[in-house]
């Protein structure tokens, strides 16, 4: 009896002092917020979480128009935008943003640098990679909060545990927008049926022990991720996909909402379809390992192996994308080499980090748009690309699947694929289209695309996130 009063009165002592932990915390926080508020006149102050709001990605062009949506709607709303890109200064982030999306905001906003970024790098972790990120985004997190306690907190990369401690702690009010779940139904089943990927890798697929272990750590992250999710006030998913796998992890769907990333389709529709077009094939997108490159060119390969010899300087693989640190860096040189070893380095062009005017130029010109993620959970540049009048050929899963290669009126968008064969297949039957076949292609495309704009999603934006921004 007396060991179980001893251990009552532990956990109990245990309980009151994090209890009394938080509310000391939150009482500084809340200090801390007089105080920023204070050296900003008063105004309310919206923090977007986004450590590499320099990438130039999809996810940041989310960023800036939705920036730019706020300073529309609330022009005395004071924007914060916490990164870890302290080797840029913000005259440079913003001038990026420009030079990459043709984005120019209203008016300036504040940038609180991090420094501890690395803590959600993935080379941190060799092992148990998902957790070590996840609570390394707490870490990053709380020196974020810790720098500027905002009255709207926003996640825009997807760094669901830091909603707590915005919410919590930091007395926020908090939302996001989701583009792809941490973790899936869809990696859960990648791994039971032991199925080699760029995240599981051959020694777990090869041992039953080791993938059994490895579905049991995904679903206790499931549960944590589910829980964290479930803190934010609401949230915005980017696509059907999305919204599907955040509805079951998360548990909230009368708090979730689908708002279709924005697209640049303005600028891209400008590009005449009857423009001549040269035998490329573009890729857009950074090289991440989830991109699957290796897919492209490998697919590229076997196609041009069809061809006749006097044919196969005509046609050429554009690899445009951003690299984002040394490993991306390194992924380029590993694709460079695998296109020596595959004798097509001729035919094989790298782009890195192109500007706007010569991503338009490089569509203009090309005659497919190759796209190859697994589960891309929406797809940005395949948009682009079908509104600049390019024949798409995405992976067959995903937001392409569900949301963007999708008919018109019965009639095709573009093409699906998801191995080499029917890749290489593909390219094939698109550079045999009479002329009159690619033009409906394309114009259905335009037609279908329009769901994608600028507009359409800062009205969605605004319209759910209207709540949170008239209460503060």
């Amino acid at each position: 009896m007396a060991v179980l009063l001893w251990l009552l009165y532990a956990v109990l002592s245990c309980i009151s002092l994090l209890t009394l932990t938080v509310l000391l915390l939150r009482i500084w926080l809340t200090k801390r917020r007089r105080t920023y508020k204070a050296s900003v006149n008063g105004k309310s102050v919206i923090g977007f979480f986004h450590p590499y709001c320099n990438a130039g990605g999809g996810g940041e062009r989310v960023l800036w128009v939705a920036i730019r949506a706020i300073q529309k709607k609330y022009p005395s709303v004071v924007v914060v935008v916490y990164t870890g890109d302290t080797d840029a200064s913000p005259g440079e982030i913003m001038q990026r943003a420009h030079q990459r999306f043709n984005i120019v905001l209203q008016r300036p906003i504040n940038f609180i640098f991090l420094t501890r970024r690395r803590w959600v790098e993935a080379y941190m972790y060799p092992y148990l990679t998902l957790l070590g990120q996840s609570l390394g985004s707490v870490l990053l997190g709380w020196e974020a909060l810790w720098k500027c306690v905002p009255d709207i907190y926003i996640d825009s990369m997807g760094y669901a545990f830091t909603f707590p401690l915005f919410r919590y702690l930091g007395n926020c009010r908090v939302g996001c927008y989701v583009h792809y779940p941490t973790v899936s139904t869809d990696m859960l089943e990648k791994v039971s049926s032991r199925r080699e990927g760029h995240n599981n890798p051959s020694f777990i697929t090869r041992s039953w022990f080791l993938s059994t272990l490895k579905v049991q750590y995904y679903k206790l992250f499931a549960l944590l991720f589910g829980w964290a999710g479930r803190s934010c006030h609401v949230a915005i998913v980017n696509s059907t996909w999305t919204f599907g796998h955040i509805k079951q992890l998360w548990q909230m769907e009368d708090r979730t909402h689908i708002v279709y990333p924005p697209c640049d389709i303005n600028e891209f529709v400008k590009i005449p379809l009857d423009c001549k077009r040269s035998n490329h094939i573009l890729s857009i997108s950074q090289f991440r390992p989830e991109k699957d490159h290796p897919l492209q060119i490998k697919s590229f390969h076997k196609f041009i192996s069809t061809v006749t010899i006097d044919q196969k300087p005509l046609y050429k693989l554009l690899l445009v994308g951003s690299c984002r640190n040394q490993g991306d860096r390194e992924r380029v040189d590993a694709l460079r080499k695998m296109c020596t070893d595959l004798d097509i380095v001729d035919n094989v062009e790298f782009k890195l980090n192109v500007s706007f005017d010569e991503l338009k130029s490089l569509m203009s010109t090309s005659v497919v748009g190759l796209h190859t993620m697994w589960n891309e959970h929406f797809g940005i540049g395949v948009v682009e690309l079908m509104a600049a009048g390019c024949i798409v050929l995405a992976h067959d899963s995903g937001g392409p699947k569900l949301d963007i290669v999708v008919p018109v009126n019965g009639q095709p968008t573009g093409f699906l694929a998801s191995d080499v064969d029917s890749y290489a297949s593909y390219m094939s039957k698109i550079f045999k289209l009479s002329e009159q076949e690619r033009t409906e292609i394309q114009h259905c495309a335009r037609v279908s695309v329009q769901k994608f704009s600028d507009t359409e999603f800062e009205n969605g934006f605004l319209d759910v996130y209207e709540n949170l921004v008239t209460k503060t």
